[in-house]
């Protein structure tokens, strides 16, 4: 009899665990993945929608068209986890499994900053993003504070990202002069995986007379005056807001008795969580050190998870320990690309490779994302309208 194999969340992690068990396992597992929503779509096409580059309904990949032999899609709200008897049940029906993935990713949290829903806005949802770009479509100058409203957060480069390329379409528009851009994070550097890439980021946010204020967090907006609040202390004044969210595990998961401290621990090794049989992997996992939380790195821990179901059905060696590692590609404006290839475990301190922004990594990247399409959803992929949730089980 096959094994029952059930991943709960659809996103980079989920995808690439059912691809590489339907590689490897199509004769010994059956495989149900689970998401609420009905389509996928790629992180870095929020910065398409934002900067109109692409709309919203054409980045959406529908989990109807996934191709992967032995795969079952099942589009269902996950209500309740029982890690203990490796059980999930959602608004359509309980599933039982031998193994269970929870990739559920994380939400965001816009209410944990009184004032954001009302006076700010954001692009790390494709709804988020789509609003923004009509409200940067009337702004004519002023003061645009964009601020990280908690630690950890989805792709830590995506902020700044963000600023290179909005400080590209004020120029385009004429109105950068008019524009004064400031940036606050609560982290001690922009993007703190090694010195180095941290002064990379620092360089190019100089070079666009973009002021940074490290170690600040805004708590609070008034959304009347126009001033954020700062946990210092002091305030800060805006014409126009952009924050990142503050990012939580979903609440199926806090309230499974998986969550410690907000996330989910696993043994860092092979993802596997304190229940026996279950593994948490992408962005609601946590371990003993840090790992950001991004699709590349929750791919590379799918293909060790996959490997060590693999390992144990088969009775084989178990596979070498994730290491955290993958390529993040980010965009400096201009039509450039940069490449940081990162490894956060596979020494005693995270590692980077940087390679410099060029047209060529812009279409590496374009292939990154082509490669995926391909072996997620096969040849045949449509990108219809579907309607999509804010943030969670993706």
């Amino acid at each position: 009899m096959k094994k029952r194999v059930v991943i709960v969340g659809a996103g980079f992690a989920g995808l690439e665990l059912a691809a590489r068990l339907s590689e490897s396992l199509a004769d010994a597992v059956e495989v149900t993945l689970i998401d609420r929503n009905e389509a996928f779509y790629f992180g870095f096409s929020k910065l398409d929608v934002l900067f109109g580059r692409r709309a919203p309904e054409d980045v959406l990949l529908r989990y109807g068209d996934v191709a992967l032999a032995g795969v079952e899609f099942r589009q269902a709200t996950v209500t309740a986890i029982d890690p203990r008897r490796r059980r999930v049940i959602t608004d359509r029906g309980a599933y039982d499994a031998d193994f269970l993935a929870v990739a559920l990713g994380a939400e965001y949290d816009l209410a944990a900053t009184p004032g954001f829903q009302q006076g700010g806005f954001e692009f790390y949802s494709l709804a988020g993003a789509a609003r923004l770009r009509e409200a940067l479509a009337e702004f004519e100058g002023g003061t645009v504070l964009i601020s990280v409203l908690g630690h950890p957060f989805k792709c830590p480069p995506a902020p700044f990202e963000g600023a290179f390329l909005l400080h590209d379409l004020l120029v385009s528009r004429g109105v950068r002069d008019a524009t004064e851009m400031r940036m606050t994070y609560p982290m001690a550097a922009p993007v703190p995986v090694t010195p180095e890439v941290s002064h990379m980021f620092r360089a190019a946010l100089e070079e666009r007379a973009i002021q940074c204020a490290p170690k600040e967090r805004v708590v609070g907006l008034d959304a009347r005056e126009r001033t954020a609040r700062l946990a210092s202390g002091g305030s800060v004044p805006y014409d126009l807001f952009i924050g990142i969210p503050v990012h939580r595990a979903p609440a199926v998961v806090e309230r499974s008795g998986l969550a410690v401290d907000g996330w989910v621990p696993v043994e860092q090794r092979n993802l596997a969580t304190r229940f026996p049989g279950v593994y948490a992997l992408g962005d609601v996992a946590t371990g003993a050190r840090t790992v950001a939380k991004a699709g590349i790195f929750a791919e590379a821990a799918a293909r060790v998870v996959a490997a060590d179901i693999t390992a144990r059905l088969r009775g084989s060696q178990p596979p070498p320990p994730y290491e955290g590692d993958g390529p993040c590609y980010i965009e400096f404006g201009g039509g450039r690309v940069g490449k940081v290839e990162v490894n956060f475990l596979g020494g005693p301190a995270p590692s980077a490779r940087i390679i410099a922004p060029s047209r060529e990594l812009a279409a590496e990247k374009t292939a990154f994302a082509a490669t995926r399409r391909q072996s997620w959803f096969g040849h045949h992929t449509h990108t219809k309208p579907a309607e999509m949730t804010t943030g969670g089980q993706s």
